[in-house]
């Protein structure tokens, strides 16, 4: 049995914050006293269907639990997602609908389990009980609150500074996060920096319902392959989980120095040991291995191994890739003269993720037809003949009519 003191080391490495370690160290003691494990809540809001590896950091911080012994629950917010968590935003997030959620939750589970052990982990839906609650139910749960201290969330306060709206609904919010942790009892629940003010509310709202107040734990932001801002879908700069090896290994080779060790330590699953034996190494061999461990992780060891490989054959040999994927566009979907606009071209062959991407990869010379860059935003190719598309410097494809 691990010591509670070393519980608490592995608790606290990598965390931003923990409040409180005394009252963790409590926790834990009760824990091994009554052979009960403890509650640890982590919440996702299906909001996407695909995660990035800027998600995998707490799902990493909770698989480092959940091998201590403690009970993992995974808090699928299928009711908080339609409404949307305005952390982080300036301005109300577009309402999902059901479907959109459910389909979500889906894909989003199983990339999760990708880290943590399926067989150990319980998943739970908070509509289980939200919606259930009776119109009085929602009425106690708001006069437990104040508008003043909600308006101390900093992107509510930036908003109603500048006249920015902000929706009633996304001041219940704060509160049905929060109320999740009261309903499942957790006994830690953790959760990125921009966070901390809902696992707060988590925290008061379990006392005020007479129960144990949980540990707030938060975890940090990880930067996007620009080294600047936080790793984002929208701004372009995120790694995928379920990227190809290739665009996966290219992305990692692609982040500036600076950012190696960050990823190594939040990314990798490496212990401290290992990490400072990489800073010791020559800055590309550390991301090599980097950008191989993270393949590893995802597709396996072979891939990895196979995605270096390409790296190589296409950046220091200048070679095209050997696998590019071939795809077929559908007859009638081309104009006469089997032409078709360049840019939903590169959006049906998913290359970008929105005709604007596109653009923007087009006008910074980031695209070639048949190894020809293109700078004419409004360029139309013909399917007369296969093809061959670069977009950026890790995709291609090969194309043709069907």
């Amino acid at each position: 049995m691990t010591s509670i003191r070393d519980q608490i080391q592995i608790f606290k490495r990598g965390a931003v914050e923990l409040i409180s370690e005394e009252e963790l160290a409590g926790k834990l003691e009760r824990s091994q006293k009554e052979k009960k494990p403890l509650r640890i809540k982590y919440g996702a809001d299906p909001s996407a269907p695909d995660i990035h590896l800027g998600h995998t950091v707490p799902l990493r911080k909770l698989r480092e639990i959940q091998d201590l012994g403690h009970h993992i629950i995974f808090l699928i917010g299928d009711f908080t997602a339609r409404i949307g968590d305005p952390t982080g935003v300036s301005e109300t997030r577009k309402p999902l609908t059901q479907k959109e959620v459910e389909e979500n939750a889906k894909t989003y589970q199983e990339q999760a389990f990708k880290i943590l052990d399926k067989k150990r982990t319980e998943v739970v839906f908070n509509s289980e009980w939200l919606d259930k609650m009776k119109p009085n139910d929602f009425l106690t749960l708001t006069s437990h609150y104040t508008v003043a201290r909600l308006l101390e969330r900093d992107d509510f306060k930036k908003r109603f500074e500048s006249n920015r709206p902000v929706a009633l609904l996304e001041f219940l919010y704060p509160l049905l996060q929060g109320y999740d942790s009261v309903a499942l009892n957790s006994d830690l629940e953790l959760g990125g920096t921009d966070q901390k003010f809902n696992l707060l509310v988590g925290r008061e709202l379990q006392r005020v319902y007479g129960k144990s107040p949980q540990i707030v734990m938060t975890l940090p932001i990880i930067e996007g392959t620009d080294g600047v801002q936080k790793m984002s879908k929208s701004l372009g700069n995120y790694i995928g989980v379920k990227d190809e090896p290739s665009e996966m290994f290219g992305k990692v080779m692609s982040i500036p120095d600076s950012l190696m060790v960050r990823y190594a330590t939040y990314l990798t699953g490496w212990d401290e040991a290992t990490v400072d034996r990489h800073k010791q190494m020559h800055p590309r061999d550390f991301k090599v291995s980097l950008g191989k461990k993270i393949v590893s992780l995802y597709h396996g060891e072979k891939k990895a191994d196979e995605a270096a490989l390409e790296f190589d054959r296409i950046f220091k040999d200048k070679q095209m890739p050997q696998d590019m994927p071939l795809v077929t566009v559908d007859r009638s979907k081309l104009r006469e003269g089997d032409a078709i606009d360049l840019v939903p071209l590169l959006f049906e062959l998913q290359l970008v993720s929105s005709k604007m991407e596109a653009r923007r990869m087009i006008e910074q010379g980031g695209v070639k037809i048949n190894q020809i860059k293109i700078s004419n935003v409004n360029e139309t190719v013909s399917l007369a003949h296969e093809i061959t598309i670069q977009c950026g410097k890790r995709k291609f494809a090969r194309v043709k009519k069907a």
